[in-house]
């Protein structure tokens, strides 16, 4: 190889001195040699000088930590670059612009251990901003808990550089690795649970013991780590299980691409981590506990409490799905009722937190073969952790119900009767356990009840022929008796006419009292029109707020007057309701029956009459002939 052009003029200029010794040594001329000595003396002295000033130079141009002091000399190291008086350089730059730092924007340096440390103008905004991070809103418990654990993976992850960091929960019953969270930098992660085979987590499981690996073979890659759909370049991994009770709950994986990441110092490192997340584990089960705890309680103090009566299908169904709503977690509640009349389980109603595609109302339940069907020819509840395992029939064959999850039947069981059976439906498997199922037994004997003294009242009252509330005939009886008697004054052609008593809208109804005034109001009124009628007239309670009565031998004209007698009488009369007293006021319509053997038709234009009362803003009277 060639010498350089710095070494070629290196050499020259040291050849120098080699022949400013020279003059010395042959030349006899005294004052020739102490020319030559100084001049020798000069030119080194000028060569180191000038060596030693571009040095210097050097540094202060080119330094990057000349704001950075040592406060101990002995640590720090001094990095010198040498150069050449002849050569020159320059500076390439992108931009030709110059930055300066402006007085206003000079922040103080803060002294930090040894070296001096700049502070960042947004470090109290981008810490902030970190520590002050909310929990997302609307997420029950268990979210809650995966919103914390995956900060805490997020930093297992940066604190040990690796590639990805998985925590899975280890099912006992299933032997199975069910996967809660992962924090990794792969795009090929399987989100998957995984049976417990000879990969090296389900050897963590098998030993209950951390363990390490420092190099592993690209060939033998997929055998070990089952968690990726292809190979990644894992060399390092390290894997701990977590207990919790003194019992295998979880493990806590990491992988690296780097070998010898790990360390036996990391799989201590990571029993602190671990505990970290035990003690997570206990304070969001107690705190779940206490407050699923008070949201049962609440929801069952809600139904004791409730002072509203379910008439019909529609008002029980109401209290109930208002009850589970806190109970259990579901996606889709379906309540089946029994119905007393058809002596079938029907679906009464359903209900879907999410828009997922399910039965309809009214459906017959099919008893064999279904588990609904199981559930009530057990008398015991179905569990169905993973409905994804086969093909489950829910309801019935004809269903069309294409999502897995969880299913859970329980019946309602009241003196050896079947009365329904309460399904509840998740997406999430095997969320129900055994204590949910417990408690949702122990409580249904409450809905048992319910609907037993609901499904026995409907059955009381369609054998009674009057109204519980009024003693008034109820509707099917008055409507019986009023067919007799029309065709008695068809016979006898004498008149006969009928009036629709309905009690008027009060807006005070919901906000000038504390308490429901209408039971008292309707009382009230009952009585004041049986003071009106003889025993020769039919009276009947067609609806919650109409009440009829049927006039033999009176025709339209008096009947007319009757009622407005009547409505003025009611009109006039305070009532007291509570501590308070007001009026409350009535629409009558009358329609003649005379001549008519349709009871449809009268009542028709009777409703008719009564409409036209209702069109004046209530408080009158209307007549058809």
């Amino acid at each position: 190889m060639g010498l350089s052009t710095r070494d070629k003029k290196r050499i020259l200029i040291f050849l120098i001195i080699p022949l400013l010794l020279l003059v010395p040594i042959f030349s006899d001329n005294f004052a020739l040699k102490i020319i030559a000595g100084i001049v020798l003396v000069i030119y080194v002295g000028f060569i180191i000088f000038l060596r030693d000033s571009i040095r210097i130079k050097e540094i202060f141009e080119n330094d990057d930590d000349l704001f950075i002091t040592s406060d101990d000399d002995e640590d720090s190291t001094e990095l010198t670059y040498d150069t050449d008086a002849s050569e020159d350089f320059q500076i390439i730059s992108g931009s030709p612009t110059v930055e300066t730092m402006k007085i206003e924007t000079y922040t103080q340096p803060i002294r930090s251990g040894k070296k001096m440390v700049v502070k960042p103008e947004n470090l109290k905004e981008s810490f902030e901003k970190i520590a002050f991070e909310k929990v997302p809103e609307g997420v029950n418990h268990d979210e809650q808990f995966v919103f914390v654990l995956e900060k805490l993976l997020s930093v297992i992850k940066e604190t040990f550089l690796a590639y990805s960091v998985v925590f899975y929960w280890y099912n006992k019953r299933k032997h199975k690795l069910t996967l809660e969270k992962f924090v990794t930098d792969s795009t090929s992660f399987k989100e998957e649970d995984l049976e417990i085979e000879n990969d090296i987590l389900s050897k963590i499981v098998q030993k209950e013991e951390p363990e390490l690996l420092t190099d592993i073979l690209a060939s033998a890659e997929s055998d070990v780590i089952r968690y990726y759909d292809g190979s990644q370049g894992i060399k390092s991994f390290v894997g701990v299980p977590l207990f919790y009770n003194k019992t295998l709950t979880g493990v806590l994986a990491l992988d690296s691409k780097a070998k010898d990441n790990f360390g036996i110092e990391t799989i201590y490192h990571l029993g602190r981590f671990v505990r970290v997340i035990a003690i997570i584990i206990s304070l969001f089960e107690e705190r779940f506990t206490d407050s699923k705890s008070q949201e049962r309680l609440n929801a069952l103090l809600k139904v004791i409490e409730s002072s509203k009566k379910f008439d019909n299908e529609n008002d029980l169904y109401e209290i109930i799905v208002n009850a589970v709503e806190d109970l259990i977690p579901w996606d889709v509640f379906t309540f089946v009722f029994f119905d007393p009349v058809e002596q079938k389980f029907k679906i009464l109603k359903s209900k879907n937190k999410k828009p997922l595609k399910y039965v309809g109302e009214n459906l017959e339940v099919q008893l064999e073969k279904t588990l609904v069907g199981k559930a009530i020819i057990s008398g015991s509840a179905v569990n169905i952790e993973d409905t994804g395992d086969k093909k489950y029939i829910r309801f019935t064959e004809n269903e069309d119900i294409h999502f897995d999850g969880s299913f859970l039947a329980v019946p309602l069981i009241y003196d050896n009767q079947n009365y329904g059976v309460l399904c509840f439906e998740s997406l999430k498997k095997s969320i129900y356990s055994n204590s949910d199922i417990q408690f949702m037994k122990t409580v249904s004997k409450l809905f048992s009840f319910m609907v037993y003294s609901f499904s026995t009242n409907s059955i009381l009252k369609k054998l009674l022929s009057v109204d519980v509330e009024t003693r008034a005939l109820n509707y099917d009886t008055f409507i019986e008796r009023m067919e007799n008697d029309m065709i008695k004054a068809n016979d006898v052609n004498v008149p006969s006419a009928i009036a629709l008593i309905q009690i008027d809208d009060f807006l005070e109804e919901g906000t000038l009292f504390e308490e429901d005034p209408f039971p008292k109001v309707l009382m009230e009124i009952k009585e004041m029109i049986k003071s009106e009628i003889t025993k020769l007239e039919l009276f009947g309670r067609l609806s919650a707020r109409i009440f009829g009565v049927y006039f033999f031998n009176k025709t339209t004209k008096d009947v007319f007057l009757w009622a407005e007698k009547l409505r003025i009488k009611i009109a006039r009369k305070p009532i007291a309701v509570l501590s308070k007293q007001t009026t409350f006021t009535v629409s009558i319509g009358v329609a003649s029956a005379q001549g008519k053997s349709d009871v449809s038709e009268v009542l028709h234009n009777a409703e008719l009459a009564l409409n036209k009362a209702l069109e004046k803003g209530g408080n009158s009277v209307k007549s058809i002939n």
